[in-house]
């Protein structure tokens, strides 16, 4: 074995390649055929049994739903005792007729029996005729289980031929029998509609054996009887049948060839279907198919040899080359692209090697980039957060306030303050939930109806369930003080509003104001602001970098307005480093009617609070 492995070792790289490759594949066909063929074998045997398993079980069903069909007919008319009185013979005819003849049933004749013997059936003048001596047994056998639909064994009747029958016992309204309404099953029928279902040999018996279908005159497969016509089960076949198992069983069949009977559950009268296949039947197409894996085989060894050796010859050397290529490069920051010298596979690795060196250095550099745009507008919103103006006009406002002894509206005042302040300084989180978002927006403008009045309103339409959606801090509140000083002061008040919904794992919030809005022109350049084609917009519509039109009371600038100095671009700016460029602000406006901004966002749920990132 030692000398083996140090003749293996001293062989060249192709040459160990087109061994390997030869000795290893060549096992694994010969392995893999010869365990297809069993798989093939079990599969076939397993697909047949199942798709005979189907067939019987929907054609019990099916033989269910016919046999529910009688127990129909039979129930209405044991409702009708009337029927079995004297001079009503007539009506009873015609209702027999009725029921034979509308419904779509196996039933073939129709009988109501009465105490003394007399019967009435659906073909009243042929069994004047011929009679069935079988009716005093029927009615025996509806008082045995009284109250109950009960079964016969098969028979012959000469109104119905080859027959079962179906019985129940008529009562009045008093509880009292006045006769037995009785149903022969037209056996060669319900035979005739279960041969097309099932296209092997089967056979349809009761609980004691009793074979209820007709066999086929062509019957091969089953052993019959000889000479005897219509074809009859031999009887020692026939007494196994009940003791078939439920499910898959195996029994000799005609001249002793193997069977494999698939046995439906017995159904609530104890009947059971059997199908029947010949062992043999799944074996017949292997041998083709044997053949057809010995010829491949073959076919596949030679093809697999010879291009085991060429595939070992073309690949060795190229690949060597290209490996130590690709060993010259140490630093991804400074890419070092290979040269393609080749158009096969070999010149198309070295292409997506190029090029995923790029994308490679591409992403880092938009990497890098994104975290100082974070870093740098993060920085901007802390350095921004309090705008002095608003801290003194506000404290000023308090102090005029308590001059005049309005101490309820001192308070109010200095506790929304104070919560407008905590919410601005708390930087334990990026992501605050909406509710509290919200919160502040509810402190900022109680401030600012105090200050300036109740002609500045603001309206809320959030969902419930919305409220613990986790929002970056300080969303809304830029965008409520752009609609308040651009789109509300320039027409002395108004109406602003926020709403909310979810549409297609978006979080989408809507900023609202009935203000003096802004003309097309304008709207298209604050969108390209938002979207980053531009940086502002003009006087009359909101945007986070411009000077603000004058403020109601004739002070210039919009201090006395804002709380922080976060614009509109920045805001989109936030949402885009944290979520992604799918994401941000959309403007929609009109002169005279107002303003809407839409916010996208991410639905993030409360688990999600600390991710800060795109779901």
């Amino acid at each position: 074995m030692s000398k083996l492995y140090r003749w293996y070792g001293s062989l060249g790289l192709a040459t160990k390649q087109f061994l390997y490759l030869s000795i290893v594949t060549l096992a694994l066909v010969m392995v893999l055929a010869g365990r297809n063929l069993h798989e093939a074998e079990g599969l076939l045997r397993n697909q047949v049994i199942r798709d005979a398993e189907l067939l019987v079980s929907r054609t019990n069903q099916y033989i269910d739903a016919n046999l529910d069909n009688v127990e129909n007919m039979l129930l209405l008319l044991s409702t009708q005792p009337r029927l079995l009185q004297e001079g009503q013979e007539e009506v009873a005819f015609d209702m027999l007729r009725q029921f034979a003849s509308n419904n779509n049933s196996i039933a073939k004749t129709l009988y109501l029996i009465r105490p003394d013997g007399k019967a009435l059936t659906n073909a009243q003048v042929n069994y004047e005729i011929i009679g069935n001596p079988h009716l005093p047994e029927l009615y025996e056998l509806a008082m045995q289980n009284y109250g109950a639909i009960n079964v016969s064994e098969p028979y012959y009747s000469p109104m119905s031929g080859q027959t079962l029958a179906y019985v129940l016992p008529v009562t009045d309204t008093a509880g009292q029998v006045r006769g037995v309404v009785a149903a022969e099953i037209n056996l060669t029928a319900l035979s005739e509609r279960i041969s097309p279902m099932i296209y092997q040999s089967y056979a349809l018996f009761t609980r004691s054996g009793n074979v209820i279908n007709r066999l086929d005159v062509l019957e091969r497969l089953l052993p019959v009887r000889e000479g005897e016509f219509p074809p009859v089960l031999q009887d020692r076949f026939r007494e196994q049948l009940p003791e078939l198992a439920v499910g898959i069983s195996s029994l000799p069949g005609q001249d002793g060839k193997a069977l494999v009977a698939v046995r439906s559950a017995p159904n609530r009268l104890g009947w059971s279907l059997a199908a029947f296949i010949e062992e043999a039947y799944f074996y017949q197409d292997l041998q083709r198919l044997n053949h057809n894996y010995r010829t491949a085989m073959l076919a596949w060894i030679v093809i697999l040899l010879l291009s085991a050796y060429l595939l070992t010859r073309s690949f060795t050397r190229p690949i060597r080359r290209f490996v130590e290529k690709m060993d010259r490069l140490d630093d991804v920051q400074v890419v070092s692209r290979l040269p393609v010298t080749r158009n096969d596979e070999i010149g198309r690795l070295t292409r997506s090697y190029n090029a995923m060196l790029e994308r490679i250095q591409t992403l880092l550099h938009k990497t890098l980039a994104a975290e100082e745009s974070k870093k740098e507008y993060e920085l901007k919103m802390l350095r921004s957060q309090i705008a002095p103006h608003f801290l003194f006009n506000t404290l000023a406002c308090i102090g005029s306030l308590a001059k005049q002894q309005r101490t309820a509206e001192v308070r109010e005042t200095i506790r929304s303050l104070v919560k407008l302040l905590s919410f601005s300084f708390d930087r334990q989180s990026e992501y605050v939930a909406l509710s509290e978002e919200l919160e502040g927006l509810r402190m900022y403008m109680q401030i600012q109806q105090v200050r300036y009045g109740e002609q500045y309103r603001y309206e809320e339409a959030i969902p419930e369930e919305l409220m613990s959606c986790r929002v970056l801090k300080l969303t809304l509140q830029p965008l409520v003080e752009n609609a308040l000083f651009h789109g509300l002061t320039p027409q002395q008040g108004g109406l602003i509003s926020i709403t909310g919904e979810v549409s297609a794992q978006r979080l989408r919030l809507y900023v609202r104001d009935d203000g003096v809005g802004m003309d097309d022109a304008a709207r298209r350049r604050l969108n390209d602001g938002t979207t980053g084609r531009a940086d502002g917009c003009t006087e009359g519509g909101p945007a986070g970098e411009t000077t603000p039109p004058p403020e109601r009371t004739g002070s210039s600038g919009s201090g006395r307005f804002r709380f922080t100095g976060i614009g509109l671009r920045n805001v989109h700016e936030r949402v885009r480093i944290h979520h992604g460029e799918r994401y941000g602000l959309r403007i929609g406006s009109r002169p005279g009617v107002g303003t809407i901004v839409r916010v996208d966002i991410p639905f993030i749920a409360e688990s999600e609070e600390q991710r800060g990132r795109q779901p």
